[in-house]
């Protein structure tokens, strides 16, 4: 393993205060202006040279963010002046296992000071170690990003096709269907409406008392929160950050569906929708709607998304507002024909299926990127004595 020098941060890089702007400030521009909380808006100026690393300094502590090109950092952030020839993106993989927010040093408001982060004992490899290290990470997160840029492509095209098969009616051969009256006003002849709750089965959640070990302890049924949806904005859920006991399933209000079920956050935040990859359960936070032969998961998830708007007009209360069962089961639903059903089914679900399996492989890339991060840079792993199928450096 290659020898790792004992400094302290502020031999490493010098981080300075970034600059104010305000929204009225900031004009149209290609220029990043990166907060504490990463790049929130663009600016037609820039103050620094990129390759930039930025780390939230007041507000949201110790979030690390890269940008390649110039960039504005916010006076919320500060911002790495000097680099002192270590290799930046590097320093921003480094940056990332220290836990700054620790050196909170706010009384009322979290802040960090520079002074107090320079003075840190960190332990750096050389530079060719480095340039190694900063390889091997880069090239996993180009591949998720890859993954990322082609399941938005392929969301984009989906909620495209959906739209203009059942919301304009221009699915193939539709230059030959009439369009008869209905409650929805004119629709394709043998397409018809029905309140969701004729044709929809939707299912409500629930949470075992948490007081309970028995129904949490070694739990191995899937039980979404919110925040589990809102975190990963994907279509397809895999994993829940808890899990309760199949005690805790039948002692509560929490109710197995089957997978391919379409979750649909109901309460405060409205209209989160996420596909479950397996059986689960939720909290009562939400409304999930299961697939039948009638109507499958993509169409219920595409149509639970085109009404996202509808749904939360209807939403009520005074302290949160909720989207009630019951509301969402007295909708009316268009039920296209079964042939063109069938087509549209035929069209999206290879789409669908690439989809989920690129969200697949981004969890395994994220948790091989996340493992090896820290044991890469602290020197518990040698980067030269990792295959990973990547050129060398």
């Amino acid at each position: 393993m290659a020898d790792f020098e004992q400094r302290r941060l502020g031999a490493v890089l010098t981080l300075q205060r970034g600059h104010d702007i305000t929204k009225a400030e900031q004009q149209p521009g290609p220029y990043p202006v990166i907060s504490s909380s990463g790049p929130t808006s663009h600016h037609s100026e820039y103050k620094c040279e990129g390759p930039g690393v930025v780390v939230g300094r007041k507000g949201s502590l110790g979030g690390v963010y890269w940008s390649e090109g110039s960039y504005w950092p916010h006076d919320t952030t500060l911002w790495v002046r000097d680099f002192k020839d270590n290799h930046p993106k590097f320093i921003y993989y480094f940056l990332h296992t220290l836990d700054l927010a620790r050196f909170d040093v706010g009384a009322s408001n979290p802040t960090l000071n520079r002074n107090h982060l320079h003075a840190i004992e960190v332990r750096i490899p050389p530079l060719p170690v480095q340039k190694r290290i900063a390889y091997t990470l880069s090239t996993l997160d180009d591949l998720i990003d890859s993954n990322r840029s082609q399941v938005a492509i392929l969301e984009a095209t989906t909620r495209l096709l959906y739209r203009e098969w059942f919301v304009h009616f221009r699915f193939p051969g539709h230059e030959a269907v009439e369009l008869v009256d209905s409650d929805f006003g004119p629709i394709p002849e043998d397409w018809e409406v029905s309140q969701v709750s004729d044709v929809l089965e939707t299912v409500g959640g629930g949470t075992p008392a948490k007081t309970e070990e028995a129904f949490w302890e070694d739990g191995t049924v899937q039980w979404f929160t919110p925040t589990d949806l809102t975190r990963a904005g994907a279509a397809f859920a895999f994993d829940s950050a808890l899990k309760i006991t199949e005690r805790g399933l039948k002692k509560s209000s929490a109710k197995l569906f089957p997978a391919g079920s379409v979750m649909m956050t109901s309460r405060a935040t409205i209209g989160t929708i996420s596909i479950a990859a397996t059986p689960a359960t939720t909290n009562q936070g939400f409304i999930t709607c299961v697939p039948s032969d009638r109507l499958t998961s993509n169409y219920i998830y595409f149509w639970l998304h085109a009404n996202v708007d509808l749904f939360l007009s209807l939403a009520g209360g005074a302290t949160f507002k909720e989207l009630r069962k019951s509301t969402l089961r007295e909708l009316p639903l268009l039920l296209p024909g079964q042939r063109e059903m069938d087509s549209f089914e035929d069209s999206v679900e290879p789409m669908m299926s690439l989809l989920k399996n690129l969200l697949q492989q981004n969890q395994v890339l994220l948790e091989a990127r996340d493992l090896l991060l820290p044991r890469l840079v602290s020197g518990e792993l040698d980067v030269s004595e990792l295959d990973l199928g990547l050129e060398a450096v």
